[in-house]
């Protein structure tokens, strides 16, 4: 089998997990195709200043479609909610947290106000201004290792970043503080591992089996309130479903840019009903967009 996948330390390491996962349960071997993307390419803008749809899954898919390639990995919530007709997330490996964390030389409660805090996410920006913190917010890009570097080396003084990164490269040691669910709501998918082959793959079958049913309830509920809503990182937005005894809990929360909170709907149902879920979450904000 031969995957697609960018070549960031972290798609590398999401990519060898998958790998290890299959070896489990077929002798096949798995080569690795490193394909650059849009998004790899573009190092100056905010994300949500441009149109983001696929920016760091569209040349892994049409490799996909083109038959180039077997499967590819992404992390999960960069697969547009819209994808395309032929193609099919097969399986979501067991998730990582979904929670954000703080790369900082100082705690959220040290940083005071005119602290710089480089973010290139909508969702975090909006975040940052509810708490009102007077925090100076700055624009910035690059991989997990250059945006700690930048920390590190006083370029400025804090970033925000999903934990599930930190935890597969083994640099959980810069973090300073972890953000609860509903301080930082994440975005949709986040922590979670999407592996995409064609829908008449003969390959799907074996990749299924590396799905976790629960993790891919949680996202199925989150990705299901992105698309009933109809947008990307282009809207503050964040959502965090989490299995529990008694089914499925959807937390999600709408801002304005500036951080006030629209809307905040917290909802419980069968884990059958995760995709339900989202889409009556999604009836329920869209009044307010």
């Amino acid at each position: 089998m031969i995957v697609g996948t960018r070549g960031s330390n972290l798609a590398i390491v999401q990519t060898n997990y998958v790998k290890r996962l299959l070896s489990n349960i077929t002798k096949e071997d798995v080569n690795v195709n490193i394909i650059k993307t849009t998004g790899d390419k573009i190092t100056t803008s905010q994300l949500y200043n441009m149109d983001s749809k696929g920016l760091f899954t569209k040349e892994l898919d049409k490799s996909v479609l083109e038959e180039e390639v077997d499967f590819a990995v992404h992390s999960l919530k960069d697969v547009p909610t819209d994808l395309n007709e032929d193609l099919e997330i097969v399986a979501v490996p067991p998730r990582v947290s979904s929670n954000d964390v703080l790369i900082s030389k100082f705690s959220w409660k040290e940083l005071r106000p005119g602290a710089t805090l480089g973010s290139s996410s909508l969702r975090r920006e909006a975040f940052c201004n509810h708490h009102d913190k007077g925090l100076k917010l700055k624009p910035i890009r690059g991989n997990i290792e250059t945006r700690i570097q930048k920390v590190m080396n006083g370029e400025i003084d804090a970033t925000i970043m999903a934990e599930a990164g930190l935890v597969r490269l083994g640099l959980m040691n810069h973090v300073k503080y972890r953000f609860s669910i509903e301080e930082m709501t994440p975005s949709a998918g986040q922590g979670a591992i999407a592996v995409i082959t064609r829908k008449d793959s003969l390959k799907k079958e074996i990749i299924q089996k590396i799905s976790d049913y629960y993790s891919y309830q949680e996202v199925l509920a989150e990705k299901s309130l992105l698309n009933e809503l109809g947008v990307g990182c282009q809207w503050p937005l964040g959502t965090s479903a989490k299995i529990k005894l008694d089914g499925i809990e959807l937390y999600s929360v709408l801002l304005t840019k500036s951080g006030e909170i629209l809307s905040k709907v917290r909802l419980k149902g069968p884990i059958k009903d995760a995709e339900n879920l989202g889409k009556e979450t999604g009836k329920i904000m869209s009044e307010y967009l």
